[in-house]
């Protein structure tokens, strides 16, 4: 990005963007850390790398103290069966093992692959409609990637290969959400990546709606590892939202239930499993 500017706390122009509006506050810090760093790719790169590492574990690891708190047992689905201190360090290892040698490399290849798709990178942001309206339409698209990349991954030949490994505990816990075999954690970020480059080709798709989509998506999966029901839980307002009940039945009886953020592909296909079949039927027996 070239510039004739060293900072950017103040309004005008940036990466050679005129802005009729003032730049507000987070639009001049994204144009002075890319200015400071003088790299593009390196910026975009470490930008990706940090704030995924902070959400996933920042949002992971709250659920270490909730599993030790007597008082969220209430709220435990599968109350009898809480994780270990070994079951956390084998999983830490794990995760930091794919976050490593799985998911860095391609992290740091994402620059050029948004120069390639058009993803923009420039000021300004796009406004706050453009960014939920595309939020949205990636949870369905990467549900639905989810949906059907998860039920091939039960089939007889890749289960016992890749997908068996993320089966380990049936009383899945928040770290677990990345817990794979690294061919899994591959595919399953490609969904996650895949889904804003494939929008990319229709309209136009602001790296700023990447982050946010990173943050929900990682938000979305290690809540639906976390074996939690709220009564404040998001599937509770929100129709057709899968939640943590909707992924504890699949671990706990290892088929079914096989979309990420959604319930509709499991309710239209037959694949739900057979205690949340019930739960939807006597529910919706009670609001009649």
């Amino acid at each position: 990005m070239e510039s004739n500017q060293t900072t950017y706390f103040g309004s005008g122009t940036a990466f050679g963007v005129s802005t009729v509006e003032p730049l507000n506050v987070l639009e001049r810090l994204w144009a002075s850390y890319y200015s400071w760093m003088n790299n593009d790719l390196l910026a975009t790169g470490l930008l990706l790398l940090v704030w995924h590492e902070a959400f996933y574990f920042g949002r992971a690891f709250p659920w270490l103290l909730i599993d030790r708190i007597p008082y969220f047992r209430k709220y435990k689905i599968q109350d009898t069966k809480i994780p270990t201190n070994a079951d956390y360090w084998e999983c830490l290892r794990s995760v930091l093992l794919a976050h490593t040698f799985v998911e860095a490399v391609p992290i740091f290849g994402f620059h050029p692959i948004c120069q390639f798709f058009g993803i923009k990178y420039t000021l300004p942001f796009p406004p706050l409609t453009t960014v939920l309206a595309q939020l949205g339409a990636f949870l369905v698209m990467e549900d639905t990637w989810h949906y059907w990349g998860h039920r091939a991954l039960h089939s007889k030949l890749l289960y016992k290969r890749i997908h068996k490994q993320h089966h380990k505990y049936a009383a899945p816990f928040g770290l677990t959400a990345e817990y794979a075999h690294p061919v899994e954690v591959a595919f399953t970020g490609t969904g996650t990546v895949g889904s804003p480059l494939l929008l990319s080709l229709f309209t136009e798709v602001h790296l700023v709606t990447v982050l946010c989509w990173l943050m929900c998506r990682l938000l979305q999966a290690i809540d639906s590892h976390s074996g939690y029901d709220f009564p404040w839980s998001l599937r509770h307002f929100v129709p057709f939202w899968s939640g943590a009940e909707h992924h504890d039945e699949h671990h706990k009886h290892f088929v079914g239930n096989y979309a990420s953020s959604f319930r509709w592909w499991d309710y239209l296909l037959g694949t739900e499993t057979k205690s949340t079949a019930n739960k939807r039927l006597e529910k919706s027996k009670k609001s009649q």
